[in-house]
């Protein structure tokens, strides 16, 4: 009868693993039987990978590594892993394409539908809203707003300060975009500078060079210094001839904004010399053109019985003769060979042919929207700069 003798293994003899080695460092009888460049390799990385991990004082004492080498390759040793499951892709860049990254604003969504569905299944309410939305277009409800172009000749006189304030304070609150371009006689001077600077308007200071001492041809050489500005620069906008003695509402200038080509609308003319107010402008059927308040007989002979502050006109007109198809493309100015009360008709006829390229505005011109006022004064005294240099020089008692 054969016995079997049981043999242990090397392996079962070596008991210094009870003494705090590493086990990994064990190898049995079979583990010999492998051979060759793969047993090599992967006994090497077993044995780095327990001496950066293993905690045994042979390593840390008596081992080759240091302490702080083996601190180090654990870092290392972190880092690469993490370097590599950084570079690993967990998803195709299609997937991420195809994601809505818009920064697009979009406009709200008006008349949106709600049904609302309830659902009673074992005792659980269950609520789905279903919002049915129009599709529009991105940006479909966006109209940005035309700018203005707010033409004032201005000059030193007793209620200058005061008529500029007055202007400034009714343009700071029309929305933007608005350009004012003030225009005085020969030098800007430092009383309206700083006046425009307070308003919060942007506004543009110009000089008119031209020689004149009438009042009335100042006023055309000053609007004809504000219109080559405009052309030069190719300012696009709507311009509006604003004289700074003027009432004007805000409903007006927003209605500025409607104009195509040029508009127009009926101006309330008060004087002081006169008990009632007289009524100059256009009479219209819903926004056409079709007939003319007025009623002075000396300006009957007018082709378009307008006042200065009752028109106004796209700004490209001046600069952009192809576009509207003008016959000549000399610039367009006032006049100031012509009788006073006449610039006005005589400036519009280079801008439209007839009342069919007319636009009446307000409500059908039905309503008055600015006033015309004249006042003057004279011979009013008024502190250089509107400041009081001293105190009154007798006090009466009260």
């Amino acid at each position: 009868m054969a016995s079997i003798r049981r043999t242990q293994s090397p392996a079962y003899h070596d008991r210094s693993y009870l003494n705090g080695s590493n086990p990994f460092l064990i190898q049995s009888q079979s583990s010999k039987v492998l051979s060759g460049s793969n047993y090599s390799s992967t006994s090497r990385l077993r044995r780095f990978l327990a001496g950066i991990f293993s905690q045994s004082p042979r390593y840390s004492k008596k081992g080759n590594q240091q302490p702080w080498k083996r601190s180090f390759y654990r870092i290392f040793f972190c880092f690469v892993i993490g370097f590599l499951l950084g570079l690993t892709p967990f998803g195709s860049f299609d997937d991420i394409k195809r994601q809505d990254f818009s920064f697009e604003i979009k406009s709200p969504l008006v008349h949106a539908q709600q049904s609302v569905n309830v659902v009673i299944r074992e005792n659980v309410v269950m609520e789905t809203v279903n919002q049915n939305k129009p599709e529009v277009e991105d940006g479909s409800d966006f109209i940005p707003r035309k700018q203005l172009i707010i033409v004032t000749p201005t000059y030193n006189r007793a209620l200058q300060a005061y008529f500029l304030n007055r202007l400034g304070q009714t343009l700071r609150l029309v929305p933007p975009p608005i350009l004012w371009i003030v225009v005085e006689m020969n030098s800007a001077s430092m009383e309206t500078s700083e006046i425009l600077r307070k308003t919060g308007v942007m506004y543009r200071h110009l000089v008119c060079t031209k020689n004149s001492t009438n009042v009335k041809d100042r006023g055309v050489h000053q609007r004809n210094t504000a219109l080559q500005h405009i052309e030069h620069h190719k300012l696009d906008g709507i311009v509006y001839f604003a004289d700074d003695d003027n009432i004007y509402s805000l409903e007006l200038f927003e209605s500025l904004r409607e104009i195509s080509r040029f508009g127009t609308w009926p101006v309330a003319m008060l004087a002081q010399s006169k008990a009632k107010a007289i009524l100059e402008g256009p009479v219209c059927n819903g926004s056409q053109v079709i007939g003319w308040h007025t009623n002075e007989k000396s300006k009957r002979l007018r082709r378009f019985h307008v006042d200065m502050s009752g028109f106004a006109f796209n700004s490209t007109i001046l600069w952009d003769p192809k576009r509207w198809r003008r016959p000549t493309s000399e610039p367009i100015r006032q006049l100031d060979t012509v009788k006073e009360g006449f610039q006005e008709t005589t400036f519009i006829e280079q801008l439209v042919e007839d009342e069919s390229r007319m636009e009446g505005i307000l409500q059908g011109c039905s309503r008055v929207m600015n006033w015309h006022l004249h006042l003057e004064a004279r011979n009013l005294g008024y502190p250089r700069g509107w400041l009081l240099q001293k105190n009154l020089d007798i006090v009466l008692p009260v």
